[in-house]
């Protein structure tokens, strides 16, 4: 799961202008946001740093929220 258009549309960044600044398709960034494709670490860095260029104030860990792993607990 990821809040890339949450992000981008909370700062009024349109998906044209991501795709600009990543330098990447906009069936990429489109993929990414839809959960069809998943991004790589070094992706999301790219990411993240695109859209504070653009505007926005978000960390990695709010653009990709951390998935909890289940308790390992016996």
């Amino acid at each position: 799961m990821n809040l890339i258009a949450h992000h981008r549309d909370k700062a009024g960044i349109k998906q044209r202008d991501l795709v600009a600044a990543l330098g990447w398709t906009q069936a990429r960034i489109s993929n990414y946001e839809a959960g069809r494709r998943t991004a790589g670490l070094a992706e999301c860095r790219s990411i993240v740093a695109a859209l504070n260029k653009l505007g926005a104030t978000c960390t990695l860990d709010e653009v990709f929220p951390p998935v909890n792993e289940p308790s390992k607990a016996a």
